[in-house]
């Protein structure tokens, strides 16, 4: 089965990005497809995983749903966030068992696919000891949450915020954090930042870490339409 290691989906609802993973993941078990990473963009969601405390849900969910804003539980990691318009959504669906350190490793390799992407806009990023994701200053412009299945293929993975509303987390407390604040690439630049700009630079920085090859570039459908979304004042 000839699988591109590199995909960008567009915008794809939660759950149906969830069953892609789901079945994709029972072809990488079975060795039928390489590790590859799924790039898409979410309608307005809140998720809430493992260990989400409810207090960290600003807002009833019923609300929420009235405002066009989805809410799901889930299996990963971590604890509530908001994924939009905007923002760049990673899903590796890849073989943790092969990889060295497992499951702590495949979780550094993540932040060194972020640093990397966000390095080549000319950024500061860093990550910060205890926690997880990827941060310009005090505020995050990266999170992670991930499962690993029975048999050691990954779930969930990353969102980059690129031109994100930042606005939208105000109805949260992004990851649990009440002293920590969110950014995006594009107000951490202060210009406009593509959709197309930020998937070929995660592109390029997960073929470099997890994949034998580059990804050609004429592998990756990148966005061919950039919707521009404006930051807020987070």
């Amino acid at each position: 089965m000839s699988v591109e290691p590199v995909r960008w989906l567009g915008t794809v609802d939660y759950p149906s990005a969830r069953r892609l993973q789901e079945s994709l993941a029972g072809d990488r078990a079975e060795g039928l497809i390489p590790d590859i990473l799924l790039l898409l963009e979410h309608p307005h969601t809140i998720t809430l995983g493992r260990r989400a405390n409810e207090n960290n849900l600003l807002f009833p969910p019923e609300q929420l749903q009235r405002e066009g804003i989805a809410v799901w539980r889930t299996d990963r990691g971590g604890d509530v966030t908001y994924h939009g318009p905007g923002q760049l959504v990673g899903y590796p669906v890849v073989n943790v068992r092969l990889r060295p350190g497992l499951v702590g490793g495949y979780l550094r390799d993540l932040e060194r696919v972020l640093l990397l992407a966000v390095a080549e806009f000319g950024l500061p990023a860093r990550t910060l000891d205890g926690f997880t994701g990827v941060w310009i200053g005090e505020e995050k412009v990266a999170a992670i949450g991930v499962k690993v299945n029975c048999k050691g293929i990954s779930g969930h993975g990353f969102a980059l915020n690129v031109s994100t509303d930042l606005g939208y987390f105000a109805k949260i407390v992004p990851c649990g954090l009440v002293d920590k604040g969110v950014t995006s690439l594009e107000r951490a630049l202060q210009r406009p930042v593509t959709m197309s700009e930020a998937v070929r630079r995660v592109a390029e920085a997960f073929s470099k870490i997890f994949l034998e090859s580059p990804t050609p570039a004429e592998a990756v459908h990148y966005p061919t339409t950039d919707r521009k979304v404006r930051g807020g004042v987070n």
